[in-house]
């Protein structure tokens, strides 16, 4: 199976797909150029959850495929993003209480890719990731789910934060991966439940750890420190499988 991340290049093309309403997932445009179809183009940005940059002349000959990109070039998803209303409903139509996973910067699309691979194997209803700093659903996240994004819903929030928050007045609990935690065997990980991994360097951030419920760490009996984020995701997602079938 093959993944196409399609790139978009010049002020006609970026327009249209906007109007087109494909899922953009990043626009870099030429700093400092301001005339009518590249302010169009930012307008349109602007209303969508595309990552806007301004760079310059020099970076976008780099990143171009054509060497036409007259000061603009788009990439579009290779995949449409859920909402998070989508995988509730998902959860509630199996009859299932909520499982989802959320990721605090993620930013290898491998590893993203690897966790929606390990989410849908262990009937998680979906993967939150933030607008920022994060991979989106790339080619090579897509190629990495090895055929799982047909099937595991992706969705882009603003604030995971913010997002969390309320999750948890519709009854979800969170816990988050930190090598700090409570050992993952003596928590309780039933019910409603948000897990959430951190990044592949510094884990989960401050704000996002003091919004989880609890912290779940990973016995680790190995002369090194941490696990790749979507092994140590797989481990928690796996003992929360395991307290679900426990309590069936």
């Amino acid at each position: 199976m093959r993944y196409e991340e399609l790139v978009i290049e010049g002020r006609n093309a970026v327009i249209e797909a906007f109007r087109a309403g494909k899922t953009i997932d990043k626009l870099f445009v030429l700093d400092g150029c301001q005339d009518g179809p590249i302010r169009t183009i930012v307008r349109e940005a602007k209303k969508t959850d595309a990552i806007l940059q301004f760079v310059a002349k020099d970076r976008l000959d780099q990143m171009s495929e054509t060497g036409k990109h007259q000061g603009v070039i788009a990439f579009v998803a290779a995949y449409e993003y859920a909402s998070v209303e989508d995988m509730l409903a998902a959860a509630a139509a199996k009859n299932e209480e909520p499982f989802l996973i959320f990721l605090d910067s993620v930013e290898d699309p491998h590893n993203l890719g690897a966790i929606i691979r390990t989410a849908n194997l262990a009937g998680a209803h979906g993967v939150i990731i933030p607008k920022r700093h994060a991979a989106g659903l790339t080619a090579a996240a897509a190629r990495a789910s090895a055929g799982a994004l047909h099937y595991t819903p992706v969705a882009k929030v603003t604030n995971l934060s913010v997002t969390m928050k309320e999750l948890k007045k519709k009854g979800l609990w969170f816990v988050c991966a930190d090598m700090d935690g409570e050992l993952m065997y003596n928590l309780n990980l039933k019910g409603p439940i948000g897990l959430v991994v951190g990044n592949e360097g510094e884990g989960v951030g401050r704000l996002i750890k003091e919004t989880c419920d609890m912290t779940a760490a990973i016995p680790m009996k190995g002369d090194i420190d941490s696990l790749n984020v979507s092994v140590a995701a797989g481990v928690l997602a796996y003992e929360i499988v395991r307290q679900r079938l426990s309590s069936k």
